[in-house]
């Protein structure tokens, strides 16, 4: 058996936002990813698979496929035995209470798959993202969030409007902000997490009034700022820890 022409059409469109929701799929690959994602009962639609690659249980749904079909359908520079088309996920209610991570104009699709493994890490949740933030589902995402991705809900949403319909205390990142290892933290509330290269939005930051942020310790004080997701790590720690 190989793969056909209409499926080979069909998972180089879910490259794009508007054929995953069109088709209501979206792609993993790799042993590790989609194992996660077959383990966690995600709805699996195809799975495309070296031979020898063992996927018992789920043989009605294989497709067994040559390394050279698996490279024309890979998006790795190093092809990994499998491809899986899982459907998308319901996207689920979003509860008013607990901690929350909110994200505002996150473009990167590495810094959004990492993120989702922070907020699995660290017990987030629930990960509110700007509509204009990377779509979850994007396949670079997919990878970097190594299976984290059914553990989140993950909510799209106008971030502006459900800022200001909360009250839940908001808190921003920001470089003028109070030192967060000496702030007083709240178990309960909402973190918003800014765009890589502009910061917390105008529209956002006129909302909020807490600020925090991580001091800089080195001697020359140079380093503009840091990482989106290596400050998210930082301050779910300090959130969590209290």
């Amino acid at each position: 058996m190989s793969i056909s022409k209409n499926q080979l059409k069909v998972i180089t469109s879910l490259s794009q936002k508007k054929y995953r929701e069109k088709h209501g799929l979206f792609i993993a690959e790799g042993v590790k990813v989609v194992e996660e994602l077959l383990q966690f009962s995600l709805k699996v639609m195809q799975l495309f698979a070296l031979d020898g690659y063992d996927l018992e249980g789920y043989e009605d749904v294989v497709t067994r496929i040559s390394e050279a079909e698996l490279k024309k359908i890979s998006k790795l520079k190093s092809p990994n035995k499998v491809v899986g088309l899982f459907k998308i996920p319901d996207e689920q209610q979003l509860q008013h209470k607990g901690f929350i991570l909110a994200l505002d104009e996150i473009n990167d699709p590495g810094n959004l798959g990492t993120i989702i493994r922070l907020c699995d890490w660290f017990g987030v949740q629930q990960l509110v993202c700007s509509k204009n933030t990377v779509d979850c589902y994007n396949q670079k995402v997919v990878q970097a969030s190594m299976g984290s991705l059914t553990r989140v809900s993950i909510k799209y949403l106008d971030l502006e409007a459900y800022l200001n319909s909360t009250k839940t205390p908001i808190y921003i990142a920001d470089m003028q902000g109070s030192n967060v290892y000496s702030s007083q933290l709240p178990e309960e509330a909402i973190l918003v997490m800014g765009n890589e290269a502009n910061g917390i939005s105008d529209a956002v930051r006129a909302i909020v009034q807490n600020k925090i942020s991580i001091p800089r310790f080195g001697d020359t004080q140079e380093t503009e700022s840091l990482n989106v997701a290596t400050a998210t790590a930082i301050l779910l720690s300090e959130f969590k820890r209290r």
